[in-house]
């Protein structure tokens, strides 16, 4: 287990990890939407799935038609980001292995 305050969010981010290649990341945010369709809303947030490379996930999504977010740098681990919606509009992350 892994516990980080962000003071910029007024958030707690605490990393589990539930098994080898499996980890659950918790957030507390003191107001957020009571919704959970967006990051940073109330419930599940969203699933994210680990990529080996960023880039080519990106291009692999961007060749079918689907449009991600701008690439963002996980300012703990250093690792690139982004995100995309599902059919129904909810977010996918995609992280970026280390």
């Amino acid at each position: 287990m892994h516990e980080v305050y962000r003071e910029a969010r007024d958030s707690w981010k605490c990393d589990l990890l539930v098994s080898p290649g499996v980890q659950l990341e918790l957030f507390s945010f003191p107001d957020p939407p009571p919704r959970p369709s967006r990051p940073e809303a109330q419930g599940l947030r969203h699933l994210a799935f680990s990529v080996p490379d960023m880039g080519a996930a990106v291009a692999v999504l961007g060749e079918r038609g689907v449009s991600c977010e701008p690439i963002r740098v996980d300012e703990y681990t250093g690792r690139r980001f982004t995100f995309f919606a599902d059919p129904d509009g909810l977010p996918i992350e995609l992280y970026e292995a280390g």
